[in-house]
């Protein structure tokens, strides 16, 4: 007889998500220390060769925290080729980002959460390309974050009014072979990594953005 699994319980799948990202945490610190910026400069010229980008496009990148993967060699690189860019603030716990004009040099603020910010005088800016920062990710496009849910609320916003294309930025040692998924969940369109850009082509006519990407 043939038994079908009960998706798991929520407290499961807590369990698994803690566990899954005490783990990544561990591997990303560790390859942080003896590889973070050689991989930050790989990460930047991979995403400009791979990552297809319209002609001044408005990217959102984040400030480094900890072991994050550096996406300002990326972001520099972007600001000279005339992109307009972005970094999050966080309004407050269980609300989406928002989003304020940035460029290099800019003077920062920093949030109660210990977030580094741009000034509350920076105009919102809406981002047709949105790096992600993550602790693991899976082939599948999903990713794992801090537990807060922030990029997953901010996600599923702003595709509902606004087309954008969400990329994360990784070592390749945060791949794994499987994230626990809830529907609260949001996947990633590309991850790109020191060692690969991997586009998650399963997820572009979902979105309906097949005028505007490349496939």
């Amino acid at each position: 007889m043939h038994v079908t699994a009960l998706p798991p319980r929520d407290e499961e799948l807590d369990e698994a998500k803690t566990e899954l990202r005490a783990a990544a945490r561990e591997r990303r610190e560790g390859f942080h220390a003896r590889e973070g910026q050689a991989a930050a400069r790989a990460v930047r010229d991979r995403f400009l060769a791979r990552v297809p980008l319209a002609h001044g496009a408005a990217v959102a990148g984040y400030w480094p925290f900890g072991a994050e993967l550096d996406p300002m060699p990326l972001l520099e690189a972007l600001h000279a080729r005339g992109h307009p860019l972005a970094l999050p603030v966080v309004v407050r716990r269980r609300a989406p980002l928002v989003f304020r004009a940035w460029k290099p040099g800019d003077e920062m603020s920093t949030h109660r959460f210990g977030m580094s910010e741009p000034l509350a005088t920076s105009p919102q800016l809406d981002p047709d390309v949105l790096l992600v920062p993550l602790l693991a990710f899976d082939g599948a496009g999903n990713r794992i974050g801090y537990g807060g849910g922030f990029y997953d609320r901010t996600i599923l916003q702003q595709r509902h009014f606004h087309p954008m294309r969400t990329v994360g930025l990784a070592y390749s040692v945060q791949r794994v072979d499987r994230i626990p998924t809830s529907i609260h969940d949001q996947k990633l369109d590309w991850v790109v990594t020191e060692k690969e850009a991997l586009p998650m082509r399963t997820d572009a006519k979902a979105h309906g953005w097949r005028s505007w990407w490349p496939w």
